[in-house]
């Protein structure tokens, strides 16, 4: 159960220009002392997010990546080339440029942390690094905090994340996290999302809810309304991301929300109530729907029983980081958001969802259900 962090999905830039076009901009005020921020990566997801929201506050923004991802976005941005995997790779960076801030969204691997820190420990006294709740190792208890048990440290000259205890996404963020520490020393940032949900997310993880309900009919609802649920829009964590690093703000974060214990009942209705086909709700035990073979957290999305080991899952404390300024927009505006983009996609995407039930696996299900009830 990895957040969404790690998975570097992309944006398309004509997704991005018809969700702005959709939603219309938001009126931002500017930020009182501009800054010179370099992103690596920045063009996928949280990328995105976070570049928008800092050109409009009236940073400077450089992206340094491969060049590959949605290269058209942000034509007015500097660009610098590289690969992390390339002996040269931070060629490109090299010189006597400096910058007060530098964010690293995609890294997962432990020597991509190394690499950066030879190229830019000595070019920035701010650096940011974006990891993932998916470092504890034990969610058995409400409340975990930044301070909670993490898995033991990965392997720190892994060269792609694997299945073995020393490989897994967690094991490799806590060495990423690390060596941020280590490399960077004091001046380091490091925030913890969970699952990062909203327009641009090709994980489908929240997608799928937004796009069942607005079909209507019988909806397969995971466990009992009750069950706890937790997110962050995309644009939330990299709206707050920017405003740390403008505060100057160090230590590590856990980070998401709402702000308040939310309930998979109330996200679901949160969902429903900007739709009008009418959806109805079947709450399908989840001790039945793991006789169906249905999973959580990928058959059904933003949903872990709150039983066992699992049972802290979607109760993890971000106070620290709410404190900190994290905020978060209305569920309306997610939602209404996520499926307008979702609208613009190639109707191949539209079709086939990476999260959640195909259409006839959910009705073989409810059928189930309803005949164990009969």
């Amino acid at each position: 159960m990895g957040g969404a962090a790690g998975l570097g999905l992309g944006t398309s830039p004509g997704a991005l220009r018809a969700l702005s076009r959709l939603t219309g901009p938001t009126p931002v005020s500017r930020a009182p002392a501009p800054l010179k921020l370099l992103v690596l990566g920045g063009t996928r997801f949280l990328g995105p997010a976070l570049v928008e929201y800092a050109m409009a506050r009236g940073h400077t923004v450089t992206l340094f990546n491969r060049g590959q991802s949605n290269p058209g976005l942000f034509p007015n941005v500097e660009k610098l080339q590289g690969d992390r995997d390339a002996k040269d790779g931070y060629a490109s960076l090299g010189g006597a440029r400096t910058w007060d801030v530098v964010v690293d969204v995609p890294t997962t691997l432990p020597r991509w942390v190394n690499g950066a820190a030879d190229a830019l420990a000595k070019k920035t006294n701010h650096y940011l690094f974006i990891s993932t709740i998916s470092v504890f190792r034990d969610y058995s208890q409400p409340g975990i905090d930044e301070n909670g048990p993490l898995h033991a440290a990965g392997d720190p000259l892994a060269e792609r994340m694997g299945q073995t205890a020393e490989t897994q996404y967690g094991p490799l963020k806590v060495r990423c996290e690390m060596l941020a520490r280590e490399r960077f020393g004091a001046n380091v940032t490091i925030v913890r999302p969970g699952l990062i949900v909203g327009p641009g997310d090709l994980s489908d993880r929240f997608s799928y809810w937004p796009v069942r309900i607005e079909k209507g009919g019988d909806v397969l609802a995971p466990g009992t309304p009750d069950d706890p649920t937790q997110y962050v829009d995309v644009r939330d964590l990299g709206e707050w991301v920017v405003r740390l690093a403008e505060q100057r703000v160090f230590g590590t974060f856990n980070a998401t929300g709402p702000n308040q214990p939310t309930t998979i009942s109330e996200m679901l209705h949160g969902i429903k109530a900007v739709t009008t086909t009418g959806a109805r709700f079947t709450w399908v035990p989840a001790e039945f729907l793991a006789q169906q073979q249905v999973r959580p957290w990928s058959d059904m999305p933003v949903w872990v029983p709150p039983v066992g080991d699992s049972t802290g899952f979607m109760r993890i404390d971000c106070s620290k980081a709410y404190a900190a300024g994290l905020t978060f927009r209305p569920l309306a505006d997610t939602a209404r958001d996520t499926l307008a983009w979702y609208h613009t996609r190639p109707p191949a995407q539209q079709a086939t969802l990476r999260a959640g039930l195909a259409p006839e696996r959910e009705r073989a299900v409810l059928e189930a259900w309803r005949a164990v009830k009969r």
